[in-house]
């Protein structure tokens, strides 16, 4: 179980499930990162590409404990709910007892971010009890994006509309949905910042305490070979244009800063800097 501390805040990882994806044009993921080209960048093994040239992905959430808040960053993909991405099956993780085992309860968690509300990022924020999707942290304030769910809400697609039915609907009928803006302020350590592209309200999460800083990445970045290609753009960013100058723009931010980023889909170690490397970026790690 991965954590970091960032001044008075500590993030730690809890892991749903991990994703090996062959490396090829015909992956469904990133079409430019072939073997060839993946072997171009030689610092991505062995953490994030294996000796078979697998791009190494990991489905996780990350908890936040700040002064006065416990905040749950991404709810993965959750239980009992089945998904394409799952191959059509659902879920039976013990991703609960992990999340107890990092000494966090449901009732406990203060907060819940969804950096955008793609099905392996909000499927925790409920749980099947008897029959029935009730909200997993029913203390919590679920922070939901207003461009991101008034977007999903007029989507057509009949597997994000199940997505919003059973794992945002039931937190708005509780009464425990707060919609923010692209710039919320959560804490005084906590707030969001805009890295649209990925999807239309898609944000990330940067942290701030005495004098250090992190920032949670959610999608804007799915796998650390964009890094040295921020023009890759996975085939279900929303606008791959858009995406491209979003990550290219924060990178660009990061880079050689004492930032540390925490990388939402990252392999572990999963977190590390952001560097300059002529005319694109690496991560150290």
């Amino acid at each position: 179980m991965l954590s970091w501390q960032i001044g008075a805040v500590k993030v730690t990882r809890i892991v749903e499930m991990q994703m090996p994806i062959p490396a090829g044009p015909d992956n469904g993921f990133i079409a430019e990162a072939t073997p060839t080209a993946l072997r171009a960048i030689p610092w991505l093994y062995p953490h994030f590409v294996d000796e078979q040239d697998r791009m190494l992905l990991s489905i996780h959430a990350l908890l936040v404990e700040a002064p006065g808040l416990r905040l749950v960053v991404d709810t993965c993909v959750g239980n009992d709910k089945p998904r394409s991405l799952s191959g059509g099956r659902a879920l039976a993780t013990d991703f609960l007892k992990a999340f107890e085992a990092a000494g966090w309860t449901r009732d406990s968690v203060d907060a819940v971010i969804c950096t955008h509300m793609h099905v392996d990022h909000v499927g925790w924020n409920t749980m099947l009890v008897d029959g029935k999707f009730v909200p997993t942290f029913p203390n919590a304030r679920y922070l939901l994006g207003r461009i991101e769910f008034e977007h999903w809400s007029s989507e057509g697609d009949a597997e994000q509309q199940a997505i919003l039915a059973d794992s945002v609907q039931p937190i708005l009928d509780a009464g425990l949905a707060e919609f923010v803006g692209l710039d919320h302020v959560v804490s005084p350590n906590v707030r969001l910042v805009p890295t649209t592209g990925h999807t239309p309200g898609h944000v990330s999460v940067m942290i701030e305490s005495e004098g250090q800083s992190a920032v949670i990445t959610g999608d804007m970045s799915h796998h650390p070979c964009q890094l040295a290609h921020p023009d890759w753009s996975p085939t279900f960013d929303s606008d791959k244009a858009a995406a491209a100058t979003t990550r290219a723009r924060m990178f660009a931010e990061w880079a050689d800063q004492p930032i540390l980023v925490i990388g939402t889909h990252y392999a572990g170690p999963t977190a590390g800097h952001v560097r300059r490397e002529g005319d694109a970026f690496r991560f150290d790690v």
